[in-house]
């Protein structure tokens, strides 16, 4: 079986600078890189990421256009509002279940108390490839928010670049050739999702908004890989190898990086789709206002994703069938955005039910 993450105290997420793969350094500290990641996602499948090259004013336009959608009157946001089966646009509070893209129904809770605006790759950004309109959505900008297309744009940008960064880096590091993933990710199904933690900011008076709310609901990430801005304010939580949660930040400068479900699957668990939830920001008895923006590089829709023969020791069965992009994520969203739980993932269905504190 996988190693899974180290308990207890002891638990960290690891640190790597990549900047000998930004800044095409010398092939010893490539390879040096490589083999951190390699580890770390053996062990944690978490990693805090530095020399990733975005900068600090390209991090802070985001926020600051983060902030003015948020602040805007929730009549004039809902007109943001897609349908479900539409992964762009704005979710209001408590109108997802994460939990249920892992089957796992949101025990005596509604949904999800966090609101947030969705961002990606567009059929028209690929002319000429025939792309599904439905999942390559179009986007909607809020027209309130000056300059908000701009900002939201440029730091994607940066975030596409710094995944497609690590997709080379995993290559090296599972001894795959240098393009491996490029014939996964040319038409990738880019997503960025923007969070605002919605309880009101403020001391905590009394019990909590539905007893006991839940910022974001226990779940894997869908695709190949995240890059993750975040706040430095309590909440995200990850689950370790013997069902314990541990809270984790990003570090100064430090962009969190997880690996997705697709990744799992080619590595045969090698490497970890990490469970993860977000716990709401309480800190000293205030609550906090917390803020996220999670660049997911989820792959070619029409590609199919199969274990990787390096990634079996002799005689070990492939842990998951072949399965399309396009079929994993419509069962993964269907749970979030629809309310429809999947019934295909029990592993980690199983290792959420066997947690310490649900």
């Amino acid at each position: 079986p996988p190693v899974g993450p180290p308990v207890g105290p002891i638990f960290t997420v690891p640190t790597v600078d990549i900047s000998p793969y930004v800044t095409d350094g010398p092939g010893a500290d490539r390879r040096r890189v490589a083999r951190e990641i390699d580890e770390a996602g053996r062990t944690v499948g978490f990693m805090q990421i530095l020399g990733h090259g975005i900068d600090a004013a390209t991090q802070a336009g985001l926020a600051d256009a983060m902030d003015r959608f948020f602040d805007l009157p929730l009549a004039t946001k809902v007109a943001y509002r897609a349908p479900p089966e539409i992964n762009r646009g704005y979710a209001p509070p408590k109108s997802e279940s994460l939990s249920l893209t892992l089957g796992i129904e949101a025990a005596g809770r509604a949904n999800d108390f966090f609101e947030a605006f969705n961002i990606g790759v567009a059929a028209s950004d690929h002319p000429g490839l025939g792309l599904p309109g439905g999942i390559y959505a179009e986007n909607r900008w809020p027209a309130e928010v000056a300059g908000f297309a701009a900002a939201v744009s440029r730091y994607f940008d940066e975030a596409a670049r710094v995944a497609r960064t690590l997709t080379t880096i995993f290559a090296e590091a599972l001894g795959l050739p240098p393009e491996f993933f490029a014939g996964y990710t040319d038409h990738s199904l880019d997503v960025m999702r923007m969070n605002n933690y919605a309880l009101p900011p403020g001391p905590v008076g009394g019990p909590l908004p539905d007893e006991d709310p839940t910022g974001m609901g226990a779940h894997t990430d869908f695709g190949i890989v995240t890059v993750l801005w975040a706040d430095q304010v309590p909440g995200l939580q990850v689950l370790d190898g013997a069902g314990g949660w541990h809270d984790v930040s990003p570090a100064d400068g430090a962009l969190l990086v997880n690996l997705g479900d697709l990744t799992a699957r080619w590595t045969n668990e090698r490497w970890l789709s990490t469970l993860h939830r977000v716990r709401p920001p309480i800190v000293d008895g205030t609550i906090r206002r917390r803020r996220s923006a999670a660049f997911f590089h989820d792959g070619n829709v029409d590609a199919t994703i199969a274990t990787l023969p390096s990634c079996l020791a002799p005689g070990e069965a492939p842990r998951y069938g072949p399965i399309t992009i396009a079929d994993h994520l419509q069962a993964k969203l269907a749970g979030s955005r629809a309310g429809k739980a999947n019934p295909g993932a029990p592993r980690e269905a199983a290792r959420v039910r066997s947690a310490g504190d649900r």
